[in-house]
């Protein structure tokens, strides 16, 4: 089968796409015909083996997996000893995070994937996971969002953003976005009630007051959570030296904050698949590639300057 493979540590020009042996179902797993994939700053980040802390769980000299890729949509192809919920056909979706899914074929574990809504295309659910988790459990799971709250989401047009303004309002929050000029008018048809421009107010000073905080850009200080907030959820971060000056101050402090890296379970894929089904959640797709201009893909990607996502899908 086709692969975009890496051998060392680097941009997107080390990328590959070679033959490599089409994976073999194992227990517990599926073999998944992969559609369409979508892009994820956390590709770059372990393509390029930054921060170097992360080396340690995906090779410190060398990658230790070849293929890069999480998330993907695509059809089970085959089903594993043990596999009850699943059948050859289905359309399903899910992640990867330690990578493989940028390959024709992909062997995945039962609890990392979850059903496709029906009528709903492959690159729009493959654009969900990484993306649609992360928003879902800064929001349920750790920002514990009830209805009627206020909910300032710092970065809400990007991947996770646009699905956090999305999943806040079908939750029943009031949703402040903060973003650039340019992107106001996205922010404000996917259900921002409020917004921020953060080219034309510095929203270090901003000083309204939001029952949560969820920062996906990673640029807010400790002090800007405990101004604007009664409580905080960190997402991304913009250098390793920020965010551990604001986990540093988080020792020493009583402000309610988290800082998480989102897992892939089928529950919560579920609750994302049904938010689409039901038209409370769409994926907006920004620039769809083709699987051979994946490392393209990433350079887009690692400008840090998408609207909702970026697809890429297979050639069939």
């Amino acid at each position: 089968m086709k692969a975009i493979t890496k051998k060392v540590y680097g941009g997107p020009e080390v990328l590959q796409l070679e033959e490599v042996a089409k994976p073999v179902v194992k227990d517990h797993h599926i073999l998944v015909k992969v559609m369409a994939n979508s892009a994820n700053p956390a590709d770059w980040h372990i393509l390029r083996g930054k921060p170097f802390f992360a080396r340690l769980s995906f090779g410190l000299f060398k990658p230790k997996k070849p293929i890069l890729g999480a998330d993907f949509a695509g059809i089970v192809e085959e089903v594993g000893n043990s596999v009850e919920n699943y059948k050859m056909g289905d359309h399903v979706f899910g992640e990867m995070l330690d990578g493989g899914a940028f390959a024709e074929y992909l062997c995945v574990p039962v609890n990392a994937c979850a059903k496709m809504p029906e009528n709903v295309g492959f690159s729009a659910m493959a654009g969900v996971p990484i993306a649609g988790l992360t928003a879902y459990q800064a929001l349920i799971t750790h920002g514990k969002i009830k209805e009627g709250e206020s909910v300032l989401i710092n970065g809400a047009s990007g991947g996770v953003g646009h699905f956090a303004v999305q999943i806040a309002k079908a939750y029943g929050a009031h949703v402040t976005g903060v973003c650039s000029s340019r992107n106001i008018d996205f922010i404000t048809s996917i259900g921002a009630d409020d917004t921020l421009a953060y080219d034309e107010e510095n929203i270090h000073e901003h000083n309204d007051n939001y029952d949560v905080i969820i920062d996906t850009h990673g640029n807010l200080s400790h002090s800007d959570y405990k101004r604007m907030g009664k409580r905080g959820v960190m997402v991304g971060y913009t250098t390793m030296a920020h965010m551990l000056s604001v986990l540093l101050k988080k020792v020493f402090s009583k402000f309610p904050l988290i800082q998480f890296t989102a897992e892939a379970n089928t529950h919560d894929l579920e609750i994302l698949a049904s938010l689409v089904r039901e038209g409370k959640m769409k994926v907006h797709i920004e620039k769809t590639y083709s699987h051979t201009e994946i490392p393209e893909a990433i350079v887009h990607i690692e400008k840090m300057r998408t609207r909702g996502k970026v697809g890429m899908e297979w050639e069939r």
